[in-house]
């Protein structure tokens, strides 16, 4: 049984709605996006830095045929800048208005999540973390971190601010 196939049959089990979800790696571990909350996953080859962004946006790119600035979650993050990969994706994402791309290492999997399935994150790791990360599930073995895109494109003010 395939993993998506065992997540549908974990949801008819528990009588929850279950949700599309975009996996994607940084670095070393994996994080997600509701789907509804992505618009397209696109090649990365760059990008035009802007004078006076911050460290975190890569900079501008135009995604059929609109400029969508790009936040690099490396750097987002606080993780050191990875060498560009055939791999690297742009996911671009919505909150309300505003269209903004998150650069990634790799994005290549949708999985299906139960909300039980969703748990918080420990608080040690939000307050480390800047509150970036929403939830935690567990995916077989894996653990993913469910993204607070607000949070990351800056349109929520950081825990502390």
């Amino acid at each position: 049984m395939t993993n998506l196939a065992r997540y549908d049959a974990e949801t008819r089990v528990t009588g929850e709605e279950a949700a599309l979800h975009v996996v994607f790696k940084v670095a070393d571990s994996e994080y997600m996006l509701p789907s509804e909350t992505v618009l397209q996953m696109e090649s990365f080859s760059g990008a035009t830095r802007v004078p006076g962004a911050p460290p975190f946006v890569a900079g501008i790119v135009q995604i059929r045929g609109r400029v969508v600035p790009v936040v690099d979650l490396r750097l987002r993050f606080g993780i050191a800048p990875g060498e560009p990969a055939l791999d690297n994706r742009v996911v671009v994402g919505q909150h309300g208005e505003r269209i903004v791309g998150l650069l990634v290492d790799s994005a290549r999997e949708v999985v299906k999540i139960a909300p039980g399935q969703l748990k918080p994150p420990p608080p040690i790791l939000n307050r480390q973390a800047g509150g970036f990360v929403k939830a935690v599930a567990q995916i077989g073995t894996r653990l993913v971190m469910l993204v607070d895109f607000a949070k990351v494109i800056g349109e929520e003010p950081l825990d502390g601010d």
